[in-house]
């Protein structure tokens, strides 16, 4: 069973194809990042602009000369705009070709690539962490989630590229804000746990964000950060020339305080399920950071993460999402529609 994977719901365009679930056989992205590095993050108009430009050489790219039995595409969600152009595509290449069309929801795939080639107990968690998500879910079996908790404001990935963007970094910002780390004291700066309320599974990332901005301003960092501002495309070794100690050390420590929050509160909160495996995806899975301090703690179960070049956006994951839904028979009609706020659930 090949099935072919539409992903367009953000800012890059990208397409596989998936063999059986578990070998795959080819994948092409087409990355948006130099659109939208000038203006400091995604403009969702510009971005499906792009989809239009990129989705035919992509999806050509992928195919080659492979047979495919099905097409899987990201319904949601995302940005709307965006999702438009592949849903609108996958369905008539469905038609042309007829070929069964797969609608996959964007966190399932980030999740199953995750799974290539685990076999998962149940229950388990899954922390999706990237620049527009950061979820948790309890995965009761396959297909079948509850939402355990979610952010409250910003999302993991999108504190990462908005103190980036503070700091001088530019967009994205959360690898380079990873490879600065490595050379600061994540204990330099001691940031303060956010209290929630009602939910202790959710999430919050704006109050960190707050006291990065206030840790700017009562120091005379400002012509450190116009500097590194006028710099684009640079090696981190340029970044390191242009970035002191102790910038480097509320790098680190802002990054520590991240990865406290999130592996915290994954933790209690599979202890509360029951959890027999967690499972750590999305963007933010790539951060080296975060694989390190999973591998420093001692789990109770397995933790599985997708291999880094499969963490962020990409039509693999989405060929497995749709590979795991065919198998349910999870197939759409040419009626699916994109939805922006598309919620996961069995």
């Amino acid at each position: 069973m090949r099935i072919l994977g539409i992903e367009s719901s953000c800012d890059e365009t990208a397409a596989a194809v998936v063999e059986d679930g578990k070998t795959i056989l080819s994948s092409s992205v087409a990355s948006q990042m130099d659109v939208h590095q000038k203006y400091g993050g995604v403009v969702p108009e510009l971005a499906s602009r792009e989809h239009v430009r990129a989705i035919v050489p992509v999806v050509r790219e992928a195919l080659g000369e492979l047979e495919i039995d099905a097409i899987a595409v990201t319904q949601g969600p995302g940005l709307l705009g965006s999702l438009l152009v592949g849903v609108t595509y996958a369905k008539a290449l469905a038609m042309a070709k007829g070929l069964p069309l797969i609608g996959v929801h964007h966190l399932e795939g980030h999740i199953e690539a995750a799974l290539l080639g685990v076999e998962l107990e149940y229950p388990a968690l899954a922390l999706v962490a990237s620049g527009g998500h950061t979820h948790l879910f309890e995965c009761l079996s396959p297909g079948a989630y509850r939402l355990e908790g979610k952010t409250r404001d910003d999302a993991a990935g999108e504190a990462y590229d908005k103190v980036a963007k503070l700091l001088g970094f530019g967009y994205p910002g959360g690898p380079v804000l990873d490879a600065l780390a490595q050379h600061g004291n994540p204990r330099a700066v001691r940031f303060t746990s956010p209290r929630m309320k009602g939910n202790d599974s959710d999430f919050s990332f704006s109050g960190l964000k707050t006291a990065m901005l206030r840790w700017t301003e009562a120091r005379d960092v400002s012509a450190a950060i116009a500097t590194r501002k006028g710099l684009r495309n640079a090696s981190i070794e340029d970044w390191l020339q242009l970035t002191d100690q102790e910038t480097l050390d509320v790098i680190a420590s802002f990054q520590h305080t991240v990865i406290e929050e999130l592996l915290n509160r994954a933790g209690k909160a599979a202890e509360r399920i029951g959890a027999k495996a967690l499972v750590i995806s999305g963007g933010v899975a790539a951060n080296r950071g975060l694989r390190r301090a999973v591998e420093l703690r001692k789990w109770p179960m397995p933790v599985y993460f997708p291999a880094t070049k499969w963490s962020t956006d990409n039509g693999v994951m989405i060929a497995l999402a749709g590979y795991a839904r065919w198998k349910r028979g999870g197939i759409s009609d040419l009626s699916l529609q994109p939805k922006a706020n598309l919620p996961l659930q069995g």
